[in-house]
């Protein structure tokens, strides 16, 4: 007699860390965008501004991300999650406070964004280390993908929404619609089921040699350390193209805050499609071929962005860009992520979702500040371009790599440690 087939829906706790994930989804690209305005309009800066204040929210990942990988391992993630919740509303509140009085600087939204930024990296660490103990190993793809559409179509709503709303109520006073959705997110995660061990002990023993065991994990295996080499190339080309994609579009495009949530609105549609048939993709071509592809599909979508110009065809295009940008990480998240999950074992998932996360933030504390002085001085389109080079490379140099033939295993032999089982299919692969 075949084993009942498994499915999400028989998951309570991933059901209802699935509600708090969208729920907080969608006030997040709201900030995205009014911060962004904040900078270019409320405070009148340009892309240098831009790349600081997106540097200082991601600081703390370069400072201190190895070791919050540690607490996570250490302490149960569901408390994590619901505590950086509460302490980003509160954060957020502040900048509409500041605005109103008067005190509102690029200085202070900086700090404002770098406690924002320590507790996202406790919350993200979190997060992606509790899915695995909230669905099977051969779930993963599928629970990544659901957390991606939700995504997608908090992308697709989001900024239009910000552009909205920075429109009727400024930028600062939009920022408290994130805020409000952190204090729902929070209390909703309160109700998740999930099965925990005991915290343990909190002490500064041993933590050198845990966050030094994270990061032999990471750089240390065959197929992850390409993969995370790869990455890392990805968010330096992210963060360079982000710090001067506003100004760009505002400024030398002409578009409105509308017209550029309208824009990554589009974006959110192509998120949601690839994120509808990320699995589907993953089974028939394996996920290492996957991520290649959509990140080689990444560079074309830059391109698009790069050539737009001041006209209806050019708003057209830019667009196109967007939609074709969201398609490509809709497609790639799921299964990147999955594959991360999949061959970790648990005792290790918050050092290594904590270490990948910071050194990718540590790429966009890098890549942000250079790429909006160099859009400032030399012209946004030539920023562009070297990024679409930085895709370029990050895709062929990772399918240089044996990781092109990982694939997930459909299942897990009873009583393997699904990390050994995955590791070990990936020994086979590669």
């Amino acid at each position: 007699m075949m084993a009942p087939r498994e499915r999400l829906r028989d998951r309570p706790g991933f059901l209802a860390f699935w509600t708090a994930a969208t729920v907080s989804g969608f006030g997040t690209y709201v900030t995205t965008l009014a911060v962004q305005v904040v900078v270019v309009v409320t405070l009148h800066d340009g892309a240098t501004g831009v790349g600081l204040v997106s540097s200082a929210r991601w600081l703390p990942y370069l400072l201190v991300g190895v070791l919050v990988g540690v607490l996570v391992d250490r302490s149960r993630r569901r408390g994590l999650l619901v505590g950086a919740d509460l302490g980003r509303a509160v954060l957020l509140t502040s900048i509409p406070v500041l605005a109103v009085t008067g005190q509102l600087s690029i200085g202070l939204l900086m700090v404002v964004m770098a406690g924002f930024g320590l507790l996202s990296l406790v919350h993200d660490a979190a997060s992606q280390s509790l899915v695995p103990r909230l669905v099977p190993p051969r779930l993963l793809t599928q629970a990544n993908a659901r957390l991606d559409q939700s995504d997608a179509v908090a992308q697709t709503s989001g900024p239009a929404l910000a552009g909205a709303l920075v429109s009727l109520l400024t930028a600062p006073w939009a920022v408290l619609v994130d805020a409000v959705s952190y204090l729902a997110s929070g209390l909703l995660l309160v109700r998740v089921p999930v099965e925990e061990p005991p915290s343990r002990p909190r002490s500064s023993r041993g933590i050198a040699g845990e966050a030094a065991e994270g990061l032999r994990w990471v750089y240390g295996h065959h197929t992850l350390r390409p993969l995370a080499l790869s990455t890392h190339g990805w968010f330096l080309s992210s963060a360079a193209a982000g710090a001067v994609l506003p100004p760009y579009a505002l400024r030398t495009l002409g578009l409105s805050a509308f017209g550029l949530g309208l824009a990554l609105a589009v974006g959110g549609v192509g998120g949601l499609l690839g994120a509808l048939v990320a699995t589907r993709l993953g089974m028939s071509y394996g996920a290492g071929r996957v991520v290649i592809g959509a990140r080689a599909t990444t560079a074309v979508a830059w391109a698009l962005v790069a050539l737009s110009t001041d006209r209806w065809s050019g708003w057209m295009l830019f667009g196109v860009g967007q939609f074709v940008l969201g398609l490509s990480m809709g497609a790639e998240n799921a299964n990147e992520m999955g594959y991360w999950q999949a061959v970790t074992p648990d005792r290790l998932q918050g050092r290594m979702n904590a270490t990948r996360r910071s050194v990718n933030r540590a790429m966009i504390v890098v890549g942000a500040p250079v790429g909006g002085v160099l859009g400032d001085a030399f012209g946004f389109r030539l920023v562009l371009g070297v990024a679409v080079l930085g895709f370029l490379l990050s895709a062929v140099g990772l399918g240089a790599t044996g990781f092109r033939r990982v694939r997930l295993p459909a299942a897990i032999p009873h009583g393997l440690d699904h990390g050994d089982a995955v590791a070990r299919d990936g020994s086979q692969d590669s």
